[in-house]
């Protein structure tokens, strides 16, 4: 990559990044691109010669989670081998929550939460992003499955539902009540009702 185009390249990343971490604290919708342009130490030219206007940002934004999330450079692995993994997955959401003091819920769901029904692009994305989460989840029950350590009648693609739908609603709850430990006592029982399918060890 040519100097000025690798220049340009970071100067895109420090403006997605500057981005994500305002929608993240308070809402894609709440969050200017005067504020952004101020949080990346760019300038406004910069700034819309890569963003034409709000929508396309979001975009990328998720995009760049979407990334972090398929190549594993995330925040957060979500490559789940075992149960051991799934744990330290939901423990990875506690402490990502917790190095904001409490103050901020998922990601994601802050900005899948503003989405309305004329938003079809950034819908389209966070179906992607969700779908490409469930899909890392369910094919961890599929193995359990297959290798019989999993009841046959557990349902990889609802189980690994309940777990996108759990951390959604449990890093809410921690935001509003400011309490990690809240937080820590659901993601115990989603386990222990997701560990109802294991299949016992022959003695």
């Amino acid at each position: 990559m040519r100097p000025r185009s690798q220049r340009g390249a970071e100067t895109k990343k420090r403006i997605i990044r500057a981005a994500a971490d305002l929608f993240h604290r308070q809402g894609a919708r709440a969050t200017s691109p005067e504020q952004v342009i101020e949080a990346s130490g760019t300038g406004k030219g910069q700034f819309y010669h890569y963003f034409k206007n709000k929508e396309g940002l979001v975009h990328e934004v998720l995009l760049h989670y979407l990334d972090g999330i398929e190549s594993g450079n995330g925040q957060i692995d979500y490559n789940i081998g075992n149960w051991d993994d799934l744990e330290k997955w939901f423990a990875a959401h506690v402490a990502a929550q917790k190095s904001f003091g409490m103050t901020r819920g998922c990601p994601f769901g802050t900005i899948g939460n503003e989405v309305t029904e004329n938003d079809d692009l950034i819908r389209s994305d966070m179906s992607l992003l969700f779908e490409v989460i469930k899909n890392k989840l369910a094919a961890f029950f599929s193995n359990e499955k297959a290798a019989g350590r999993l009841s046959g009648e557990a349902n990889e693609q609802q189980m690994a539902e309940l777990c996108i739908a759990t951390v959604q609603g449990a890093m809410l709850v921690g935001k509003i009540r400011r309490n990690a430990k809240a937080v820590e006592a659901i993601f115990r029982e989603l386990l222990a009702q997701l560990k109802r399918y294991k299949v016992p060890r022959a003695s």
